[in-house]
């Protein structure tokens, strides 16, 4: 018979082919004649005679292959244990790394340190996300925000604060909408404004300066007319 290959073979096909040569050898085949006729190896007959040997039916039966779970982790149980305690009760520059927060790396760190072991940067994330530890992204609005002290403010005491800088002709009030970054005389930009001066040397004509305005100024520009800034004295 043709040789086959028993690793292509589907589990119960393996199995049938096992129970076949404990059939023929319990008849008192040889092995070579058992390989002839199953399309095995005289070493693959001899191993599923010895499985069946050993464990009787169990034997037989096929297992997952590869490597058991955890068998290629480079850290034990009391290693991984002794490392996520570390990083629950301390932060890497307790620990003399040289690291502010942890992270990946610095994890690699401590490791290597304690133990002597050396990760990839991808195997020690593998190892934090199995520990719980995860990258954090920050909400966008904050939990500690309280929505009814934000709306009080808005609709009461900013309102004050924009009255009070427009009594005082140039503070920083931030007067264009609420949310928006105040507004200072040394951020607006510059631009040309038509200053008046009083009936004197230029009475009747209105004198040009470049000059800074204010952030109240600034947000009432779109107010103010071309006739009203050509209005003379």
């Amino acid at each position: 018979m043709k040789h086959v290959d028993m690793r292509k073979l589907a589990p119960a096909a393996q199995e049938e082919r096992r129970r076949r040569v404990i059939g023929l050898r319990q008849n008192g085949v040889s092995y070579a004649a058992i390989a002839a006729q199953v399309g095995l190896s005289q070493t693959g007959v001899f191993d599923i005679c010895k499985r069946f040997a050993d464990k009787g039916k169990k034997g037989l039966v096929s297992g997952k292959r590869g490597r058991k779970p955890d068998e290629q982790k480079l850290l034990d149980a009391t290693q991984e244990a002794a490392i996520k305690r570390l990083i629950c009760r301390h932060m890497p520059d307790d620990l003399g790394l040289d690291f502010a927060l942890w992270s990946r790396d610095a994890v690699r760190a401590l490791i290597r340190r304690q133990y002597g072991v050396r990760l990839t940067v991808r195997t020690a994330g593998k190892y934090l996300a199995r520990w719980g530890f995860t990258a954090q992204k920050p909400l966008r609005r904050a939990y500690e925000q309280q929505p009814a002290a934000v709306r009080d403010w808005l609709y009461h005491e900013y309102p004050a604060i924009v009255a009070r800088a427009r009594r005082q002709r140039g503070g920083s009030s931030g007067a264009m909408r609420p949310g928006c970054a105040p507004m200072t005389c040394a951020a607006a930009p510059m631009r040309r404004t038509a200053r008046h001066r009083s009936c004197g040397p230029t009475s009747g004509a209105s004198a040009w300066a470049w000059s800074q305005p204010s952030a109240i100024e600034a947000s009432c520009a779109g107010r103010c007319s071309m006739a009203r800034s050509r209005r003379r004295c």
